[in-house]
Order: structure tokens, then C-alpha cells, then sequence
């Protein structure tokens, strides 16, 4: 990988610099419910024209240097470095949501913004981390996703999703023709429920009762619990709303780009009842190159399902997985409009299954 290429994944970090840049913008030009409202129009606007300005990028690091660079300080180290941003930037938002004089307009904007930063900075990088081997990067990774209270995913991620995805035995992967409104409140609500179930599922087969101090989900919701205290005593009540629902609308924004990552994809069933096992077939893939940067090369979604423990500056990209039509930015807001998305990826869909025949051909 070439040095400008390393150093471009520090623009993961102008993501949740979109905060105090709208907090700035609200100070310079008094409109604080308007500036509330930048880090989506950031997002979901400038970022897609210019994912489709500066184009894709498919190269892939050469298999005989995979290991040198995968073993590079500098990558895990971006990584890491989320976990104090995320605390600093949860304090300095709710601070500002309790004393910047918003209307409700402002106060949503705000919270929506927050949410959707959430959603990248903590779960995308905590992602990333939970997959790892490394005890300071696991638990990196599950605080930050006790940041924005959706702990759970640490562990139905790997044990669930990472085991049946793309079947219907896994609450993260749309069906074909499942609109995002119906796929939404049952991924968040099947995932927290299966995250309590496979734990408790866990402790029972070393012989220990649910409820046991080595229950992960009993110590991330007590840490969460202390957060929320914090958050009262500091702010009151404002500040407690604020940090209960950024972190809804955090999960709700990982569960978006779930809908994205698996719709209507599906692993065969075999003959003896198992399914198929999961390649890079059974994701979708997007190699615009800005979002990519941005998002720890989540886009490379296929190869990350295929070898679950490659770090992100090593995922490849494979030309014959299914293919999006744009970075996740794009299609997230694509989703939101079910009938918009069913026109322009369902025939991507159908073309796609037509394919996987000639695909796995020897």
C-alpha cells in the first residue's frame, strides 16, 4: 500500500469532525438550527458527489506484502485512537444539544447528525476491532459500542450474523423484496434479543448460571448504565435523552447499511440441511475510493465476510461480487426510499443470481 493511500484513512476522522464544525458554523452565522442540520448535508450530499467525483479504486495490496502491512502500527493504531474521540465528542455534543438555544427543528437535526457520526465513528471502528484477536482491541471495540448502547452487536455480530448470513436465520440480512422500514425494527430488536440468548447460551455450556459477572452483556449494560448516570448528573434530564437517543439512532444507522450490505443475497442450502459456505458471493461490494477511506474499507464488505479476520487495509476486492452502484453514503439514502431502491437494485439482484451459476463453474 503507498503512503498516500495509509494516510488517507485519517479522513475517518472528518466525520465526526462535522460536529464542531456545525457548531462553529452556528456561532459564525447565528442560524444554530440550520448549522444543526451540516453533518448530514456533509454526509449524505458532498460525500456521495465527490465518492462519484474521485471515482473507484480496485487495487488490492499484493499478496507477498499482505502481512507487512497488516502488521503495521499505523493502521491498528487509527483504530484505536477512535475510542477517546468518540468520548470526547459524545461530551462536547451533549453539551452543546442541552445549551445551544435549538428549537425542536435544531434539537433533531442535532440528534440525527450525532446518530449517524455515531454510526461510523464508534460501531463501524468497533467493527473492525471485535473481529481481532488482541484483548486491548476487543475491549476498545465493545466500548465503544457501550457509547452508543448497542453492546449487544459485539456479540451476535461474530456468533450470530458471521455464522447465518444470507439466510433467513439471521436477523441482519434483508430478504428480497423486504422494504428498510419492515427490515429495521426487527434487526434491532432480533439482534439485542439473540446477543442476551447466545451469551447466556455460552455461560450454561462451562456450567455457569445467566446471571454470572462473566456475563458480557450484564458488564456493558452496567457500564452503559454509569454513562447514562454521568450524562444526568452532569447535563439533567436533557443530557440523558440526549445519550439514550444518539445511540438509538446509531444502531439504527448500522442496521441501514446491514439492509445494504446483505439485501437479497442468499446462501444455497445443501443436501445434508447446512448451508453453503459463506464466500465473498454473499455480500455486496462498493470500491468508491473516498468512502472507502472514510469508512476503514467497510465497502470491501465480500472479502471481509470471506475472511472475517483480515484487517480492513488489507480487504480485497473481488470483481465478480455483487456489486453496488455507489458508496454506502449513496445508498443509504437510497434505501430510505424503498420503491427508489427496489428499481435500481433489483435488477442487480436478479442479474447477480443469474450469474452465480457461471460464477462457481469450475
Amino acid at each position: 500500500m503507498n503512503r498516500l493511500k495509509a494516510a488517507g484513512f485519517l479522513l475517518v476522522f472528518l466525520v465526526p469532525l462535522q460536529m464542531p464544525l456545525a457548531a462553529w458554523l452556528a456561532a459564525r452565522s447565528g442560524r444554530v438550527d440550520a448549522a444543526a442540520w451540516f453533518p448530514l448535508l456533509f454526509l449524505f450530499v458532498l460525500l456521495p458527489a465527490a465518492d462519484y467525483v474521485l471515482g473507484r479504486d480496485s487495487a488490492n495490496v499484493p499478496g507477498d506484502r499482505e502481512k507487512q502491512v497488516a502488521l503495521a502500527p499505523w493502521f491498528k493504531t487509527l483504530t484505536l485512537l477512535a475510542m477517546p474521540i468518540q468520548v470526547a465528542l459524545l461530551a462536547f455534543s451533549g453539551y452543546w444539544f442541552v445549551h445551544a438555544g435549538m428549537s425542536a427543528v435544531g434539537m433533531l437535526g442535532w440528534l440525527l447528525s450525532q446518530g449517524v457520526v455515531g454510526g461510523v465513528l464508534a460501531i463501524n471502528t468497533a467493527h473492525e476491532l471485535i473481529h481481532k484477536d488482541e484483548r486491548i482491541e476487543r475491549a476498545f471495540g465493545g466500548m465503544l459500542l457501550t457509547s452508543v448502547g448497542y453492546f449487544g452487536f459485539k456479540i451476535e455480530h461474530l456468533r450470530g450474523h458471521h455464522v447465518h448470513v444470507s439466510t433467513p436465520e439471521d436477523a441482519s440480512s434483508a430478504r428480497f423484496g423486504q422494504s428498510l422500514w419492515h427490515f429495521l425494527p426487527r434487526a434491532m430488536l432480533r439482534n439485542t434479543r439473540n446477543a442476551w440468548r447466545l451469551e447466556v447460551e455460552r455461560l450454561h455450556k462451562v456450567g455457569l448460571p445467566a446471571v454470572h459477572w462473566r456475563n458480557e452483556m450484564i458488564g456493558w449494560t452496567m457500564l452503559w448504565l454509569i454513562c447514562a448516570v454521568a450524562f444526568y448528573l452532569w447535563l439533567g434530564s436533557p443530557g440523558l435523552a440526549f445519550f439514550v437517543v444518539q445511540g438509538v439512532l446509531a444502531a439504527g444507522s448500522l442496521e441501514i447499511i446491514n439492509y445494504v450490505e446483505h439485501y437479497g443475497l442468499e446462501r444455497q442450502r445443501l443436501a445434508d440441511g447446512r448451508y453453503e459456505r459463506t464466500t465473498h458471493l454473499h455480500s455486496w461490494n462498493s470500491n468508491y475510493a473516498l468512502s472507502n477511506l472514510m469508512l476503514f474499507q467497510l465497502q470491501r464488505h465480500s472479502d471481509h465476510h470471506a475472511f472475517p479476520k483480515r484487517r480492513y487495509q488489507i480487504l480485497r476486492h473481488h470483481v465478480d461480487s455483487p456489486q453496488l452502484p455507489g458508496g454506502y453514503s449513496a445508498m443509504f439514502v437510497l434505501a430510505l426510499c424503498p420503491p427508489a431502491w427496489r428499481r435500481v437494485i433489483d435488477p442487480r439482484v436478479m442479474a447477480f443470481r443469474n450469474s452465480v451459476p457461471a460464477i462457481r463453474a469450475p
